[in-house]
């Protein structure tokens, strides 16, 4: 009975480790084909910046970095648009079961944390003089 538990202990630890490679995998390949493959010119200058895969291996949300700013909300549609072709693409070039619906959006992390270190600045200004001492 031991055995059984220690089984299915690890097939959960494969799984966790499946969809992270798999989120791995994705990433890098879909940097690839979104500069090679896309000629839409809405598509700004973007970077994947990190994929995350859901357990079951069905949904990829791919997190973008858009270098200009105004053209982001464009470039994360044109990019949704695409994803069928994406997805197609993938299909023939790896070696998986099912290839997972892509889902774009922007990844906001960069500006977080601009907004944040400036925040961290302002309250290291506004500290009194007596609390520096």
């Amino acid at each position: 009975m031991g055995s059984k538990r220690s089984g299915r202990h690890n097939s959960n630890q494969r799984d966790f480790a499946r969809h992270d490679r798999v989120g791995g995998l994705l990433r890098r390949e879909l940097g690839v084909l979104i500069q090679r493959e896309l000629n839409d010119p809405e598509i700004g200058f973007v970077s994947v910046s990190d994929v995350e895969v859901s357990r079951d291996l069905g949904v990829a949300k791919v997190y973008i970095s858009v270098l200009e700013n105004d053209k982001a909300d464009a470039s994360i549609a044109a990019l949704n648009r695409s994803a069928g072709y994406l997805r197609s693409i993938l299909g023939q070039q790896l070696r998986l079961r099912t290839i997972p619906e892509l889902r774009f959006q922007q990844d906001t992390s960069i500006e977080t944390g601009e907004r944040m270190d400036a925040l961290l600045a302002s309250v290291r200004t506004a500290k009194p003089d007596s609390e520096e001492e």
